[in-house]
């Protein structure tokens, strides 16, 4: 029987920017589905039209919500999760309900104290409006270009601008900003569990919205486990890199450490 994937996104990205990944996964013999945050329209056409739908959606929300997917799979499955998809996929395998999981440029869980001036800027655009904690945010070209798109031509930015982005619901940024002050933030994650599955984080080099900073002490959080948690550093890759014409290299990197770790 062929491995199921279940595949997370993150913020302003709709989660049919993962079909190339599921007809590659496909092709290798994995079942993959990407399922959206909850609520999520079908089209990036529809979530545009009505952000309202978006909004609200705290991390909890999202994770019951693919937990309950899980749930209803024959196996546990590979999670595969980019920025806040990252953080989600690391609850989940803190839970027990995969069988590994690979985090891509995940944002920040608690516990995670470097908070370098490109995040910043990167989640400026929500975090300076307190109300937007109740509201669907969208990137302008020029911020998706700063926070997604720095390493790789503008063009192609522009082009996955216009094809994939979403307004991203504001709260999650909010719950991130305040972890570390809050004893019951939604972003924490069992790192002590040494029974879960195996977990490879991967940071992009020239991410500016997850900076390797980011990445490296989100590793160290899981030093009290004695369960396999692994780095792996794409240094000349921003936070696009899920779904630039990079991709393939991303993809084919968390199968083989996954076969590996089997």
């Amino acid at each position: 029987m062929s491995v199921p994937v279940v595949l997370v996104h993150g913020l302003w990205i709709h989660a049919d920017a993962w079909q190339p990944w599921i007809a590659h996964l496909r092709s290798q013999g994995y079942d993959p589905v990407a399922p959206g945050w909850p609520d999520d329209p079908a089209t990036v056409e529809e979530a545009r039209a009505h952000p309202d739908r978006l909004a609200g959606k705290g991390v909890q929300d999202v994770v019951d919500h693919y937990a309950a997917v899980i749930r209803g799979l024959t196996e546990p499955p590979l999670l595969i999760g980019h920025s806040f998809g990252g953080l989600v996929v690391q609850r989940l395998l803190g839970m027990n309900l995969g069988v590994a999981a690979v985090a891509i440029d995940a944002a920040p869980i608690k516990g995670v104290l470097p908070l370098p001036f490109s995040a910043l800027k990167a989640s400026s655009p929500v975090l300076l409006n307190p109300a937007n904690r109740k509201r669907a945010v969208a990137l302008t070209r020029e911020q998706f270009r700063y926070a997604f798109g720095n390493a790789i031509p503008a063009a192609e930015s522009d082009a996955l601008w216009q094809r994939w982005t979403i307004p991203g619901a504001g709260r999650p940024l909010f719950q991130a900003a305040s972890a570390n002050v809050n004893p019951r933030s939604e972003t924490r994650v069992d790192t002590a569990n040494s029974a879960r599955g195996p977990l490879l984080l991967v940071g992009g080099g020239r991410d500016h919205t997850v900076p390797l900073a980011i990445t490296r002490a989100t590793l160290k959080q899981y030093r009290k486990s004695s369960a396999v948690t692994d780095l792996e550093v794409l240094p000349d890759r921003g936070h696009s890199l899920t779904m630039d014409d990079g991709w393939p290299e991303v993809a084919d990197l968390a199968l083989r450490w996954f076969e590996k770790s089997r």
